[in-house]
């Protein structure tokens, strides 16, 4: 199935993105002189895909497993190449659960099935990446 999305230039160095679901995103960087980003850098975009492919499915497979009490946070770290064209070489993706009766034996399978099998983002990044995942819990 073919995606597509269009870009339009809207001034200095932002550019605007919609997809296939008719929303937009606003992509910006730093530019000598002007300091403030309206928008997520496209690099760091990356990143926040990986997270957002990653937390779906895991959302979506907890539901299946009948767990709905708990929070999810992702941080994803990269660090890119020091010559141009700069990429990311190594990625670490965080997934912190937190609640009051945080399943951790559930909560590892359903990352385990998205690292392993269904996160697209994921599998795109191990192309050019060593992508690595720690798993962290906190009870309420």
């Amino acid at each position: 199935m073919a995606h597509k999305t269009t870009t339009h230039w809207k001034g200095g160095m932002r550019f605007e993105s919609d997809n296939p679901s008719g929303n937009s995103v606003l992509m910006d960087t730093t530019s000598a002189g002007v300091y403030q980003q309206q928008g997520l850098s496209p690099k760091a975009m990356m990143l926040s895909s990986l997270a957002g492919c990653s937390g779906i499915d895991i959302v979506d497979i907890l539901k299946k497993m009948k767990i709905t009490d708990y929070d999810l946070k992702i941080v994803v770290e990269g660090e890119l190449t020091g010559v141009h064209p700069k990429y990311y070489h190594t990625v670490t993706v965080n997934y912190y659960f937190s609640g009051a009766n945080i399943d951790s034996k559930k909560c590892e399978r359903a990352v385990q099935l998205s690292v392993d099998k269904y996160c697209g983002v994921m599998e795109m990044f191990r192309k050019f990446a060593s992508v690595n995942t720690c798993l962290h819990f906190q009870s309420n």
